[in-house]
């Protein structure tokens, strides 16, 4: 008989189990450290003091994060008073502990630069290398992130002068239509329909992302409004790893839909060796240009349908599957990448149906999902396959909840959306540097325990 061994699990809880110096030593190990050397060190002779251990102050960092210090003033104090946490941050005895003010210049310096967003895309591809990563499934989502700064009062808008009613002239209208489509035109790209976005490169989509603090609005488990005064999380979640491989901070008031795009063209074209084939995404993503983007990429859109107050089609069930005369749904049978067809079956009534030799009835039923992207997809809506795909979309929600109870995704203190961008950076490197811990220790045991199997 032969004997099945499993192989070693090692989670994120094992990870806090550990001594904090070899859970410090594991986390800091991901984290490329030279970029951001590169930005944060002193250039000049003016300035902040020389004597500053920038490496030091940046491992601080992300262990106040690990060990959820809530402030950068409770962070001094550990380093002043735990003598083995500064060691473990990489401060000698004789370095002088910071000062809040030079860790607010540092965080300004990173602010300024998008260096953070290069040492998470060189996190993720040497997860990649080291074979951690191979989804082929990426699951979309957002949360939102309450800010610092104060709510501004509310500005009472004046109230504006009644239309004329009726039709306008023929010169009038096209006056208006011009005026229209010049203030269309001269719209930010995130204040535009999505659609503009397609034609957009990554760089313009990422450096036009709004970062101030505005008010919020979503709904709850109940179906009640939540509001809150601050920003908004969106994340690419490998849905078997479990990995970040995409994030995106905006503004509060961003509709979910418009972070989309910039996230799946960031993962086809800063992560083009992983072999996405599907993207899981609630109805809240429900719109063409979504479902255009993915198609670019060659994968398919496993999105749950936001009916937006359309008429039912005739001949199609809910899943638009075609019905049979007697309104029977085909089934769900193969799909042609080939040729992009979805293939239906005659439904299994029709074993027993004496209209089973008519005409009327067809035995296959083809259809190409570039008819429209939005309904046709492969597998099929309502099929078994496509609902197992569409469960997978879990992984970033649990992902989102690791962020906010483990890494203080939510515990924003810093003002202004600029340095806050910097905090939930620093969050997702160190989930992703936990993440990558965990699957080396974890390959590390199973190794051992093959060696010694043998």
């Amino acid at each position: 008989m032969t004997i099945i061994r499993q192989g070693s699990l090692f989670d994120l809880q094992d990870l806090y189990d550990l001594e904090p110096t070899h859970r410090f030593e594991a986390v800091f190990s991901t984290i490329e450290m030279d970029p951001i050397l590169f930005i944060v060190s002193k250039k000049a002779l003016y300035g902040a003091p020389v004597q500053l251990n920038y490496a030091a102050m940046i491992y601080s960092l992300t262990a106040r994060i690990l060990e959820r210090i809530p402030t950068i003033k409770d962070l001094i104090k550990r380093l002043k008073n735990d003598y083995m946490f500064r060691l473990d941050c990489g401060f000698l005895l004789s370095d002088a502990i910071p000062s809040e003010a030079s860790y607010s210049r540092m965080l300004t310096k990173l602010a300024e630069s998008d260096v953070l967003e290069r040492v998470k895309e060189t996190q993720i591809l040497q997860a990649i290398l080291e074979g951690f990563i191979m989804d082929d499934t990426v699951a979309l989502d957002a949360t939102h992130i309450e800010a610092r700064d104060q709510a501004p009062a509310k500005e009472e808008k004046p109230k504006s002068e009644p239309k004329k009613r009726g039709r306008k002239p023929k010169e009038e209208q096209e006056k208006w239509l011009q005026e229209k489509a010049e203030r269309e035109a001269a719209l930010p790209l995130f204040e535009k329909k999505i659609e503009a976005q397609l034609g957009a490169s990554l760089v313009e989509l990422r450096s036009a992302v709004p970062l101030d603090p505005k008010w919020g609005i979503k709904k709850n488990s109940k179906g009640k409004n939540v509001f809150w005064f601050g920003y908004k999380g969106h994340f690419a979640v490998g849905t078997k790893s479990q990995y970040i491989l995409q994030s995106l901070f905006s503004s509060g008031n961003l509709n979910d839909g418009k972070a989309a795009i910039p996230l799946l063209k960031g993962i086809h074209e800063r992560l083009s060796v992983l072999p996405i084939s599907f993207s899981t995404l609630d109805a809240g993503y429900d719109y063409p240009a979504i479902y255009e983007q993915i198609h670019r990429m060659g994968a398919q859109s496993i999105i749950a349908y936001n009916k937006k107050n359309e008429s039912v089609l005739e001949g199609f069930d809910q899943h638009f599957a075609p019905t049979c005369v007697r309104e029977y749904s085909y089934r769900y049978d193969s799909y042609d990448s080939t040729y992009e067809t979805l293939k239906y079956t005659r439904p299994k009534e029709c074993k027993e149906c004496p209209l089973a030799s008519d005409t009327l009835c067809q035995k296959v039923y083809k259809v190409k999902i570039t008819t429209d992207l939005r309904r046709y997809t492969a597998p099929a809506r309502g099929s078994k396959a496509w609902k197992t795909i569409y469960k997978q979309r879990s992984a970033v929600e649990r992902v989102i909840a690791y962020l906010k109870e483990f890494f203080q995704l939510n515990n924003v203190r810093y003002r202004t959306g600029k340095r806050a961008k910097v905090h939930f950076d620093l969050t997702q490197l160190v989930y992703n540097g936990a993440k990558l811990a965990c699957d080396r220790i974890a390959k590390s045991l199973s190794e051992k325990e093959v060696i010694q199997a043998v």
